[in-house]
């Protein structure tokens, strides 16, 4: 007896020295960027200036084989829930085509993790784009049930909508109400630009927190729509980028992969994907150029909010105690937006009767005016940035983002779905693995897991009156350590019809409505030699797997989709 008392009071003393080392349970800050490709920012190769983002992943570890869902709704359901975007209830985007996996919102049968590290004692807030929800019509938003507030988050300032203004935001939304920039009684800056509102707003939070609840941890979503179109940005930002790309496509991708190469990120064995444009062949030279200046001074403006996010953790000494995640939905986005038809001069004078303070804004893409009165223009050659443009910088340039991958946005290549993922945690990764690239897959799904892992929460089996699928992810913790992480499965994806399944070194990817391509990547993540014909049998056990995935996860046809959502593609049916 006595001697079991002494090992009992021995494992008591060891684990109270273990958690005497440990760090209290960290504060948790996810940054998602929008429509940004593996390659624009500087620490994964870019020329863009994001000094901030670079610091982060100096001071951490940098996860070079993340992946999200390909899509803005898909990845922030997946994001949100730890489960694949059709468990989520978004299979698709934010309508509905009448099962539970494409119920176009998120599912009753999940929790987010706000919802979970909440009621594990954590304070939570969100600013930013929420995208999970309906906001199309007025109709729409009166239903509230899948807005932030009622989904675990404490405070919640930002758009339900998946795009608009950036100096008029569509659908914004605090603390459940409605407002516009114009009424807003908490936020008047002299001039609104959403993507510094949502940094304010974060730092007002931050600062808060600090004042009221400095003893209680808290969980932060900050989902910046930079670099989503409009290409809207401030005049100061895009000036130092004039004149940056004007040696076009080709030149800019060449850096950029010599740059990936001498960071260590890009095996010498990857051959760079087809360079879409043709810079000798564009017809308005200027107008491609400026488009990616402002691209540029839009990701430029989110780093510097980042920093200033930074300086009020510093400030209220929650840094070294805060994690921080940054990563992006999708890759570089080859829509057309606002790039066809003919060029539109501006007015001499405002057109319209200006907006009421209190007049919504609705749907996704451009108003007829801007809230002073000036018409909204689209078409090639009008030169992006200012108010009353609505324009995306195009298929060549989301070519360059994307740089070295292939395909982009919507599809399931390395180009649609390859994003950064910096992980940065004074307290809680070592000091020597500052700088490390740490090259194991992970996927939006392993978010959840990893918060609950740190919050040292629970992740409920039922809520909201309905059973809750297990999180489909593994914790991050190990790779923040330099050891491998605990995946049994593959890595799954399916969107508008375009699959694939990872599972070790081996990815087998089908673009619709063409049929599977097997890569190695770890010779060619580039995806540039099929495979499949040399390996039929390992075709046939991934398919095999994927489909009972699908079965599983509730994937339906893709035209059968189209058809009950009456929906089509923002882009062409082939891209190089």
């Amino acid at each position: 007896m006595i001697r079991l008392r002494l090992i009992l009071l021995a494992l008591t003393l060891v684990t109270a020295a273990f958690a005497a080392d440990a760090p209290p349970r960290p504060n948790i800050i996810i940054i998602l960027a929008d429509d940004v490709g593996f390659s624009d920012i500087g620490c994964f190769g870019s020329e863009i200036a994001t000094p901030h983002l670079d610091a982060l992943a100096a001071g951490g570890v940098r996860l070079t084989q993340f992946y999200n869902a390909s899509r803005c709704c898909p990845t922030r359901a997946s994001l949100l829930t730890g489960l694949y975007p059709h468990q989520a209830g978004v299979g698709h985007m934010v309508d509905s085509a009448g099962s539970d996996a494409y119920r176009g919102e998120l599912s009753p049968r999940t929790v987010t993790i706000a919802e979970a590290l909440k009621a594990s004692g954590y304070r939570t807030y969100g600013v930013g784009k929420w995208h999970v929800t309906p906001f199309k019509t007025a109709e729409l938003l009166k239903n509230q049930s899948n807005w932030p507030r009622q989904r675990g988050f404490d405070r919640h300032y930002g758009t339900l909508a998946g795009s608009g203004s950036f100096f008029d935001p569509v659908a914004l939304e605090r603390d459940n109400q409605l407002i516009t920039a114009a009424n807003d009684p908490e936020y008047q800056p002299a001039e609104y630009y959403y993507t510094d509102a949502i940094t304010d707003n974060a730092m007002r939070y931050l600062s808060d927190h600090a004042r009221d609840h400095a003893l209680e941890p808290f969980f932060m979503y900050v989902a910046y729509t930079a670099a989503h179109w409009p290409l809207h940005a401030r005049e100061a930002d895009i000036a130092k980028y004039k004149g940056r790309y004007d040696a076009g496509y080709q030149a800019i991708r060449d850096e950029r992969l010599a740059r990936l190469k001498k960071l260590g990120l890009v095996d010498p064995r990857w051959e760079m994907a087809a360079t879409a444009g043709d810079w000798a062949k564009v017809p308005d030279r200027a107008f491609e150029a400026r488009c990616m200046e402002v691209y540029a001074a839009q990701l430029d403006r989110m780093d510097q909010g980042i920093g200033r996010i930074v300086a009020e953790l510093k400030a209220n000494g929650q840094f070294e105690n805060t994690l921080i995640l940054f990563l992006q939905d999708n890759g570089g986005c080859a829509e057309p937006v606002g790039r066809t038809g003919p060029f539109v001069p501006r007015a001499a004078a405002p057109a319209h009767p200006p907006k009421a303070k209190d007049a919504m804004n609705y749907g996704s893409g451009p108003a007829p005016q801007t809230r002073d009165g000036w018409p909204v223009r689209q078409g090639y050659g009008v030169m992006p940035g200012p108010e009353d443009t609505f324009i995306a910088y195009g298929r060549d340039w989301a070519n360059v983002s994307d740089t070295p991958f292939r395909e982009y946005k919507h599809w399931v290549h390395e180009g649609g779905i390859a994003t950064p993922l910096i992980a940065h945690w004074p307290a809680g990764i070592a000091a020597r693995l500052n700088g490390r690239l740490e090259n194991q897959p992970g996927h939006l799904i392993d978010l959840m897991a990893t918060c609950v892992d740190l919050a040292g929460a629970k992740y409920p089996t039922q809520a909201h009156g309905e059973n809750i699928p297990p999180m489909e992810g593994v914790s991050l913790r190990p790779a923040f350590a330099g050891e491998p992480l605990r995946r049994t499965a593959p890595i799954f994806w399916e969107h508008e019809g375009s699959r694939a399944i990872r599972d070790g070194q081996w990815k087998l990817v089908s673009k619709y409505p063409d049929g599977w391509e097997l890569f190695d990547m770890a010779v060619d993540r580039t995806e540039q030699h099929d495979l499949a014909a040399q390996s039929p049998d390992r075709v046939k056990a991934m398919s095999a797997q994927w489909a009972a995935w699908a079965a599983r996860v509730g994937v339906r046809p893709w035209p059968e989709v189209q058809r009950a959502e009456n929906v089509k593609s923002l882009v062409p049916a082939t891209s190089p």
